[in-house]
């Protein structure tokens, strides 16, 4: 079980890096700005814990957003090492439905943090904000399934 664990968080940092990949080309493809949504949530987590982000300016602002980018990868390996649990267990899905499954539960892990600290709220979103969140998550998804199923022997 453990092995499984470790090989989806594995799995799930790749994964992590194919979302990263796919939205940094949106942002140059479509010349859009970084958003600064986990940046937002680094701000608000630091008021309601009285965990003081060090710095001020532009320091602390550049260190939010670092700490940021840092929570988003954090996810995308928790979420990955979850898949490998849930595969050590005895889920069996094919490939494409466990590629959605992921892809919409580290949606899940970024975008449920951001409503409950009313940073963002899904509900007004547009269908192109919805896309710039639903098409990386679920690369990240394909790309974490893939690759857990090569890794354990599966995907041969």
């Amino acid at each position: 079980m453990l092995r499984r664990t470790l090989t989806g968080a594995a799995a799930g940092a790749a994964g992590t890096t194919a979302l990263n990949a796919v939205t940094y080309a949106d942002m140059a493809l479509r010349g859009r700005a970084a958003s600064s949504a986990p940046a937002d949530v680094v701000d608000a987590l630091s008021d309601r814990t009285d965990v003081a982000l060090p710095g001020t300016g532009e320091v602390r602002t550049n260190r939010a957003a670092g700490v940021g980018a840092l929570l988003g990868m954090a996810t995308g390996v928790a979420v990955g090492a979850c898949y490998g649990l849930a595969r050590a267990s005895g889920w069996r899905p094919a490939v494409p439905v466990a590629a959605v499954a992921t892809g919409v539960a580290a949606m899940a892990g970024s975008d449920v943090p951001m409503a409950a600290l009313d940073i963002s709220d899904p509900r007004g979103w547009t269908p192109s904000d919805w896309l710039s969140d639903l098409v990386p998550h679920l690369v990240y998804g394909l790309v974490t399934a893939a690759v857990f199923e090569l890794a354990t022997g599966r995907g041969r």
